[in-house]
């Protein structure tokens, strides 16, 4: 799982190694041969950390019209209907195709699948593996990915810039085309070049632009920064799902309570004991996650305190280990015993619902590269995502770009253009390190208090200008130290923090996970006017 060349070929160059770059691997190898890049370790992604399940139209008493609805109404209609329902049709097939190569995904005693229901939807359909669905799929996945003799991993490799046609040949016209990318292998210090006939970007989402998240550490929005840089065009980065209960404790800083506590009758309160969401939305606790979210931040600006908690006692001790041994087993290890108290719970940054423009099999603006799973903007959430949608549009997407790919390999042909080997500048001193650690820490503030959960346009412009002030000393570090991987976060982060900022200060109306202020969801909030003192409404929540 590694190299010590400075340059390599293949036929798929695949970035990241969660769900979607695994299940795209797995399928292209018997056609071509893939490399698969992980930035650190293989199993860590945002894939594995999602608890939750699979949405997929499961029992007779549920249709694929219902489903489409729910995920349009949740993405407050600004999806792509033609897409949501392509992938929702394709969800019994694709879950067919997990359970063939080992995820057991759970059943009741009857041999039924246990199905759960999360916020916005209608019908029990979250299948799922215990309170790690996540996990359990990519683990499958990566069981199978290495027996193949057509993949190669590489652990510890972080891609730093796409290589394209027009960056390579100035004087070149056409449609610009992906020649593979540069990569910064985090052991050895040495960057590699890898050429590739098609690139795809499967390097997850951009939580960590945020400074509270459920997202892994590395989730620094790579593959959207890179292909922007690129040229691609990159779409509804405004829309950054914010979850509403991430464990709140010192010692777990990320740590995730799945929506499906809320499923199982799971009630949010105040310090004081107090249901409240039945005031701000008619589904309560099981209302859609924006409108949850901005609950739990009205509550705690009225109360001053740090946290809410959920309340899911009325279960027994045995139902809940059953039913979430990790969630149980991780709050034990903190003191907190689910069963006898509530669990304390804070939103924080979760789901990148935008990203780099697709089509339906995953084709960028540039020819041969390609973006799936949380990289991707596809239509398939408009403002907001349906719970569980998830892992279904890595799965999806995936396989649609694996039919793209294998429809057009006799396409592809050797090119004969010759890449530039990467040029290292001077190496920089700890007072220079330093310094990007500082400006990290400034971008992921800045963009939790002025680009969060609640926003207006003064501090949507506060947090624009010292953005840019920002990305200037940036682009002085980056030319004059040599290439490490914070710097490359750094870079990144920085990027998609200033496209996430331009891009809310255009969308002129609240809608979805957007909520500024000076755009008030007036129709929505005259609706339950009675209900609630506080315009938490909109239009992804209307029943």
């Amino acid at each position: 799982m590694g190299t010590s060349k400075s340059s390599l070929e293949t036929d798929i160059l695949i970035i990241g190694t969660g769900v979607a770059g695994l299940s795209a691997a797995l399928k292209l190898a018997d056609h071509f041969k893939i490399t698969l890049l992980a930035k650190s370790k293989l199993e860590k992604t945002n894939s594995s950390m999602a608890q939750g399940g699979i949405a997929s139209v499961s029992q007779a008493t549920d249709n694929f019209n219902i489903h489409v609805e729910d995920t349009l109404k949740a993405g407050a209609k600004l999806n792509n209907p033609e897409v949501v329902r392509e992938v929702v049709q394709s969800a019994p097939q694709l879950i067919s195709e997990l359970a063939q190569i080992g995820v057991q995904f759970d059943r009741l005693d009857d041999g039924q699948l246990s199905l759960n229901k999360e916020g916005c939807h209608s019908k029990r359909r979250i299948l799922h593996v215990g309170d790690y669905t996540g996990k359990n799929v990519q683990q499958a996945l990566f069981a199978k990915a290495s027996q193949h003799p057509n993949i190669t991993f590489f652990e510890d490799h972080l891609a730093i810039d796409l290589i394209t046609k027009k960056q390579v040949d100035p004087n070149f016209f056409d449609q610009n085309y992906c020649l593979g990318a540069y990569v910064l292998n985090a052991k050895t210090q040495k960057v590699l070049t890898i050429k590739s006939l098609a690139t795809i970007l499967a390097s997850g989402g951009a939580g960590k632009v945020y400074l509270y998240t459920s997202n892994w550490s590395g989730a620094t929005g790579d593959g959207i920064a890179m292909a922007y840089r690129a040229g691609a065009r990159v779409k509804d980065l405004e829309f950054m799902q914010f979850h509403p209960t991430c464990l709140f404790h010192p010692k777990s800083r990320n740590f995730l309570i799945s929506e499906a506590l809320r499923g199982e009758g799971g009630v949010l309160k105040n310090r004081k004991g107090e249901s409240f969401m039945d005031k701000y939305h008619p589904l309560g606790s099981l209302a859609p996650r924006d409108i949850v979210a901005r609950s739990i931040d009205a509550e705690m600006k009225k109360t001053g305190d740090d946290y809410v908690v959920l309340d899911i006692t009325h279960h027994t001790s045995e139902f809940l280990k059953n039913r979430f041994p990790q969630i149980f087993q991780k709050c034990l290890e903190l003191g907190i015993d689910i069963s006898k108290e509530p669990i304390p719970v804070v939103p924080a940054a979760h789901y990148t619902c935008g990203g780099v423009m697709t089509d339906i099999n995953g084709r960028t603006d540039i020819k041969n590269l390609y973006a799936i799973g949380e990289t991707a903007c596809t239509g398939l959430h408009g403002a907001n995502r349906l719970a569980s949608n998830s892992l279904l549009e890595c799965i999806f997407f995936a396989n649609s770009c694996f039919k793209d790919l294998v429809e057009r390999k006799s396409q592809f042909h050797e090119d004969s253009t010759k890449i530039p080997a990467w040029v290292h500048p001077k190496a920089a001193n700890p007072d220079e390190l330093a310094v990007v650690s500082h400006m990290w820490d400034e971008i992921r503030r800045l963009m939790w208090n002025y680009v969060g959960i609640v926003r207006t346009n003064r501090r949507l412009m506060r947090a624009f200008h010292r953005i840019k002030n920002i990305q200037f000393e940036i682009r002085e570090y980056y030319s004059g130290c040599r290439i490490n991987s914070d710097i490359i976060e750094l870079r990144n982060i920085a990027v998609v923090a200033e496209l996430t900022v331009s891009q809310a200060l255009k969308r002129k109306q609240s809608v979805g996970i957007h909520f500024n202020l000076d755009y008030p969801p007036i129709v929505a909030a005259k609706k339950h006017k009675k209900k609630s003192d506080s315009p938490l409404q909109n239009s992804s929540a209307q029943s």
